[in-house]
């Protein structure tokens, strides 16, 4: 692979593949990003349940169709995991270099895993390596992901022709999307939110840096199986519904039924991403947040929007993971690419990976 040459980036979500293939540029000194392709499959439903890959015939399926339709050529990939198999911690160590904390690691972390060690890959990151503390301490994020799960997806990725040369966290992922398209604020606490059928990544930034992280097992299936559940549709009608679409055979069904629904479980995801926040503010002393940026699927469910910020009591805007990438409109129709635009976070994210560069063994 010629050096420097961006992975595609696979995000193998619970509700459907999302594939992209960025092409870096240099021009007059400055990096930029163009979309080279694009395409997305859904997955037959409980394909993956918490987590698990169920189905992981259909899986290989959905790839494979789409790196045939796409003709996308390049092997190599970046995917994504998140979840209950992933354990993310900020930790105070005392300061020493990169090697000996490599070194160091394997003993500090059996206190904060709650993993067999032997069971799980760890990856470490020193936060602010340049700040001078006089404790002579430093904040380390420390990333543990179950090996078995990093097996079943890396062989469902190998399964279908490609090659995985980067694992990385669904919550870094974002935030790598977010940098490339956004001025990271410096002296602000932002929540990056990315809301996606099953699992809500949480991720605050402060002053550039992750300083907390959590997965909720809670998302778009929640709105689909309560619309079920009470209004009596099937689960392609609820799907339809819950993104306001035809009504097809649903004609029974009352939008206002559909938006008291949609409210009620708003009030739930909403209650569970206040709850993290609360907890973050508990133990942070910057945790006024100035803004949160909602992407995943769920992102255009617009009780969540409402609900998230009445509850947080700051600006909501939808993450555009497109905002500073290159798109070829003879190619892409601008009208798909917003609309999906919310559910590609991830995926550009994992696309703006290389093959050997940092966090590439977690």
């Amino acid at each position: 692979m010629a050096k420097g040459k961006l992975a595609l980036g696979l995000d193998i979500g619970s509700s459907g593949v999302k594939l992209i293939q960025l092409k870096e540029q240099r021009r007059r000194g400055e990096v930029t990003y163009a979309l080279q392709s694009f395409g997305m499959k859904p997955l037959p439903p409980e394909a993956i349940v918490d987590g698990a890959l169920m189905n992981s015939t259909a899986i290989v399926q959905a790839i494979q169709e789409l790196l045939g339709e796409l003709k996308v050529k390049q092997k190599e990939v970046a995917i994504g995991v998140s979840g209950h198999s992933v354990i993310i911690k900020k930790i105070s160590m005392p300061r020493m270099s990169q090697d000996e904390l490599e070194e160091a690691i394997q003993w500090e972390a059996e206190q904060h895993i709650p993993f067999d060690i032997k069971d799980v890959n760890l990856d470490t990151q020193i936060l602010r390596p340049d700040a001078n503390d006089a404790t002579g301490q430093m904040d380390v994020l420390l990333v543990a992901a179950k090996k078995d799960m990093i097996n079943d997806y890396s062989s469902v990725v190998t399964e279908a022709g490609l090659t995985p040369v980067v694992v990385d966290v669904d919550a870094f992922a974002v935030q790598n999307c977010f940098s490339a398209n956004y001025e990271v604020p410096m002296t602000e606490t932002v929540v990056l939110i990315n809301a996606g059928a099953a699992v809500v990544n949480i991720n605050i930034l402060s002053q550039g840096i992750t300083t907390f992280t959590r997965d909720v097992t809670i998302g778009g299936n929640q709105f689909t199986e309560e619309i079920q559940k009470q209004l009596n549709v099937s689960y392609e009608e609820a799907e339809a519904l819950k993104v306001g679409g035809g009504r097809g055979d649903a004609d029974a069904v009352v939008p206002q039924e559909v938006e008291k629904v949609m409210t009620q479980v708003a009030e739930q995801v909403a209650g569970e991403i206040q709850r993290s926040l609360d907890f973050y503010a508990g133990t942070a002393a910057d945790a006024n947040f100035s803004k949160v940026y909602l992407s995943g699927g769920t992102a255009k469910v617009p009780a969540l929007f409402k609900t998230i910020e009445a509850r947080v009591g700051v600006p909501v805007e939808i993450l555009n993971p497109f905002k500073r990438i290159e798109i070829d409109n003879r190619k892409f129709d601008p009208a798909f690419i917003m609309d999906v635009a919310p559910q590609a976070a991830v995926a550009v994210g994992l696309a703006l990976r290389k093959p050997g560069d940092k966090s590439d063994k977690d």
